[in-house]
């Protein structure tokens, strides 16, 4: 199979050994940091961090999903329930909290209509044979999860289906990054997935006023080893730029089908990206042809100014934006496990927290400090 050559022992060692060589001719600390939770899985199932010379650090930042929906949103979300509608969730998503320290799920027991969900095709299908019933579908994801909400919006949604609109787009949250004093990034990892849709042209943009290097980079390991030789190798020779490594998937322009219809749903505009900031045009909104379909307005819902509203003491914001790790959470693995989860970064299946607690990791691998 064509995947088990991206796994290849030998070819890792070559690659790690360009990786040391490279990282030893450019001499100076070098901090790379990713924006997608299956490229912190496959770095900490494969052990690549420990491949790295000690001038090298790679960390995770801002591509959870989950983690980064805000609090308000889930309140929201709350409420309705509370009131006898009927939330449609993705299962990682119901057990997120919000201001008050609920999840979606914990307000099943006070009477709370949660309902768990794999797809916006089961949002539908729920919907159409529940006609007396009043469901809201909690649309939360990136770019990869946003093109078939707005398939099933185009060919027409039931008139009992409405949405709590949390989707957000990648490329203005990976400009923040770049963009950020505080981490001082030397370069980025850029997700596969999203940029399948999205393409690598929005990029473009973010890399013209940091000129700081860009990989678009696959989920297997012998992916990420590459990403990150053609990072190091742009450093070196002094030739910064969007370079694509997941030439099997991520194009130029990316899938034009797929923006047409987002294009056609949604217009982007300023929202909020939980543990990181408001960001311009990193939300969909959606367009006043479909505004009918938005829980907020329908069900006189409002938007107060976000903030992060995290179980008190932990330092969920901090490892989503990638200026902690887990281990420097004082509730990590104590208050807070995979079982008792206290915060979206140890809830989700792509939060950096429930990474490591999967892969029992316990002690600090920080190597570089940017001034």
């Amino acid at each position: 199979m064509v995947l088990e050559e991206y796994k290849d022992p030998q070819l890792a060692k070559k690659l790690s050994e360009k990786i040391q060589t490279l990282a030893e001719e450019i001499e100076e600390d070098l901090l790379f940091m990713h924006v997608c939770g299956s490229h912190e899985w496959t770095i900490s199932h494969y052990g690549i961090r420990s491949l790295l010379p000690k001038n090298l650090e790679i960390r995770p930042g801002p591509g959870c999903p989950v983690c980064i929906t805000p609090s308000e949103d889930i309140d929201n979300a709350i409420k309705l329930a509370l009131e006898g509608k009927t939330i449609l969730v993705y299962g990682d998503m119901s057990r997120s909290k919000g201001t008050n320290g609920k999840s979606l799920l914990e307000s099943r027991a006070e009477g709370g209509q949660v309902q768990v969900i794999y797809s916006i095709q089961d949002a539908i299908r729920l919907a159409k044979t529940t006609p007396e019933k009043e469901f809201i579908f909690f649309a939360v994801g990136f770019d990869t999860t946003s093109p078939p909400t707005a398939y099933e919006i185009l060919n027409g949604f039931p008139s009992n289906l409405s949405i709590i609109l949390s989707y957000r787009y990648m490329p203005p949250i990976v400009g923040a990054v770049l963009k950020s004093s505080i981490l001082g990034i030397d370069g980025v990892i850029n997700p596969g997935h999203s940029s399948t849709i999205t393409g690598m042209k929005p990029y473009y943009p973010y890399f013209l006023e940091t000129k700081k290097p860009q990989v678009f980079s696959g989920f297997e390991p012998i992916d990420i080893l590459i990403s990150i030789v053609m990072l190091l190798n742009q450093i070196k020779n002094a030739n910064h730029k969007l370079e694509n490594e997941y030439t099997r998937s991520v194009t130029w322009e990316g899938n034009i089908k797929a923006l047409k219809k987002l294009e056609e749903v949604f217009y982007l505009d300023t929202e909020y990206v939980r543990g990181v900031a408001y960001i311009g045009n990193s939300g969909f909104v959606l367009k006043d042809k479909y505004k009918h379909l938005d829980a907020y307005p329908k069900y006189g819902l409002t938007k107060k100014k976000s903030n992060d509203h995290f179980v008190y003491g932990a330092r969920c914001g901090e490892v989503i934006i990638g200026l902690s790790e887990p281990t420097e959470c004082p509730l990590y693995m104590k208050e807070c496990t995979p079982h008792s989860p206290k915060g979206p970064t140890m809830v989700s299946f792509e939060g950096t927290c429930r990474i490591w607690s999967e892969h029992a990791i316990i002690k600090s691998i920080k190597k570089i400090t940017k001034s």
